[in-house]
Formats: structure tokens, sequence, C-alpha cells
């Protein structure tokens, strides 16, 4: 009885695992046959990167700072980050787009966990942010701003736990929108206060008040200080690496849940 239970088990978990692989397949394939969104992935870096951070270092230099030495690999760290971000919360809008075709409803009625289908869908959402983050190391690199090999793979290493936060994040918004347009304006909503309130291109040691309270509550906040730590470039860096990995982890996990509740009783009632 014993062995039988445990091949069930066994049985239960090989299938989650194809469950993910297949919806994270199906999605990086979506990518390649979106023109548009491949563009968007390699042109998002060169706004944010270069129109962005291009200019903030150079009027940080003019007021006398060493933007190559303290500016430079700060920007970049917190754009790699950042492009992370918004590339999921993007890439999470097809959601809407399946919901349109009824492919929501297929994989909802499938004996397989809720979690799968949508960490499968996070996972594919990743791929079009690796890309972005490779476009974002091009633009700092044509801007004079490396970091070691060793320093990137880290920073690698840690994207897809930085970008399943993300994906789960945006989950709890777009997975109760059924409008392209509305979920557009929604990763707006999302992606622009955390890239000014996280800490990505402006410091945010010193906050005060209700600024520190929403920097807090931000996902994004602690995968840039856990990025920053690990890179050890004298950057600020505000908690313990400790903290950030276990609030990431319990971001991700509360995120998740709820969103994975939004998102299965949306499509139940229809």
């Amino acid at each position: 009885m014993s062995e039988l239970v445990l091949k069930r088990k066994k049985s239960k978990i090989f299938r989650e695992i194809n469950t993910i692989v297949a919806v994270m397949a199906r999605e990086i394939t979506v990518f390649f046959k979106s023109p548009a969104a491949i563009i968007m992935s390699l042109a998002m870096p060169v706004i944010m990167m270069w129109m962005i951070g291009g200019n903030m270092m150079q009027n940080m230099t003019m007021a006398g700072a060493d933007s190559n030495a303290v500016m430079g690999p700060f920007m970049l760290v917190g754009m790699l980050i950042n492009m992370l971000f918004m590339t999921v919360t993007q890439g999470m809008t097809s959601l809407v787009d399946d919901h349109d075709i009824d492919f929501n409803q297929e994989m909802l009625v499938s004996p397989v966990s809720r979690y799968s289908l949508v960490v499968g869908k996070i996972l594919g959402s990743t791929f079009g942010a690796i890309v972005s983050m490779a476009g974002t190391l091009i633009v700092g690199l044509f801007m004079g701003i490396t970091l070691p090999v060793g320093q990137l793979l880290m920073i690698l290493a840690l994207s897809p736990l930085m970008c399943l936060v993300a994906g789960a994040m945006s989950m709890i918004f777009i997975g109760l929108i059924k409008n392209k347009k509305a979920a557009n304006m929604v990763v707006m909503l999302i992606s622009m206060p955390q890239m000014f309130l996280s800490g990505s291109i402006i410091p945010i040691n010193n906050s005060s008040g209700v600024l520190m309270v929403l920097s807090r509550i931000m996902p994004m906040t602690y995968c840039i200080d856990l990025a920053r730590a690990v890179v050890k470039s004298n950057q600020p860096v505000m908690f313990n690496p400790m903290i950030n990995l276990i609030a990431i982890v319990g971001l991700t996990a509360v995120c998740l849940i709820i969103g994975t509740f939004f998102y299965a009783r949306t499509e139940k009632n229809r």
C-alpha cells in the first residue's frame, strides 16, 4: 500500500512539473512569435538605462559626483532588476489574450494544480525578462558601465526568484482585468511607482513617512537591495541579504496565493 501511495505522489509531482514546463514553453513560443514583444524587450533598456539613467548620471557629474565609480554600478544594478519586473509584468498581460480565446478555462479544467499553471506562465515571461537584462547590459557597456562576470552570474541566478515575485504581484491585478487597454494601464501603475520608490535609480536609504512605508511593501525594494548586496561594490545596502531573501520569499507566497485565487475565481465565474 505504501509503495502505491509513493508512486501516486511521484506521478503527481511529475505531472505538475510537466505542466509548468509545458506552459513555460508555450509562453516562450508566443514571445518569439511576437515581433513587438521582442522589439520592446530590446528598446526598453535604451529608454530606461540610457535616457533616464544617462541624464541622471550627467547631472550628478555636474554636481561633482563621480558617476562612473559610484552612480554607474548603482544605476546598472537597479535597472537590471527594474527591467526584470517591467518585462514580467508586461508578459503577464497575455492573460487577457488567453481569456479572450478561452485558453484560461481550458487550462483550469485540467487535473493539475492552479499554482503550476501560474508558475509556468510567470517563468515563461521570465525569458523575455532575461532578454531585457541582456539589452540593459549592452546599453551599460556603451555607457562605460560594467560589472564583473561573477557578479552578473549571481544576479542571473537570483533572477527566477525575482521574476516569480514580480509575476505573482502582477497576477493580483491583471488576473481580474479582461480588457487589454486596462491591463496595459495597470502595468504602468505597477511598474512606475516601484521604479522610483524601490531604489532602482534614486537611493531610498533616508526615505521617511509615507514614502518609506510604500517602499517597504514593494517587492522590488528587497530584490534590488539583495542584488546590490551580492554585487558588493560600495553601493548602499539597507538590509541583511537574509532579510531580503526572507521578504522576497514571503511576498512571493502571499502574492501567489492571492493572485492565483483571483485568477481562478474570475475564470470560473464567467
